[in-house]
């Protein structure tokens, strides 16, 4: 049951986190990335956000250090977004998952024999 509860706090984490740096934060480092998915514990304690930078284009590392410094003003609003009494604490991710399936399809390309479909 509480792997239930907590994948409905994801989805509001994400909804709010989402709204929030929709509307500005005061980091102009943060403007344009895209939140992929939110995970929660199950005793809702860590929400880790995974992001990608819009068109995958931006220095991800400046975006990375502009969501760290404002993660903890972000836990507040969020947490009393969700009602709930303890909010989880904020912990942004790069999504390298897109990149992965890239470097794959670009090895199953290099190992496929010539003339077969990719399908």
């Amino acid at each position: 049951m509480a792997g239930r509860r907590a994948d409905r706090i994801a989805v509001r984490v994400q909804e709010e986190v989402t709204q929030l740096l929709r509307q500005g934060v005061a980091d102009p480092r943060v403007g344009n990335i895209s939140i992929i998915g939110v995970s929660v514990n199950d005793d809702l304690t860590m929400a880790v956000i995974r992001w990608l930078p819009f068109g995958g284009i931006g220095d991800r590392a400046s975006i990375a250090a502009g969501l760290k410094s404002v993660a903890p003003m972000l836990r507040g609003p969020v947490g009393r977004a969700l009602g709930i009494r303890h909010a989880p604490e904020l912990r942004f991710e790069l999504d390298k998952n897109v990149e992965y399936a890239a470097q794959m399809d670009e090895l199953f390309a290099k190992i496929r024999p010539a003339g077969e479909d990719p399908s």
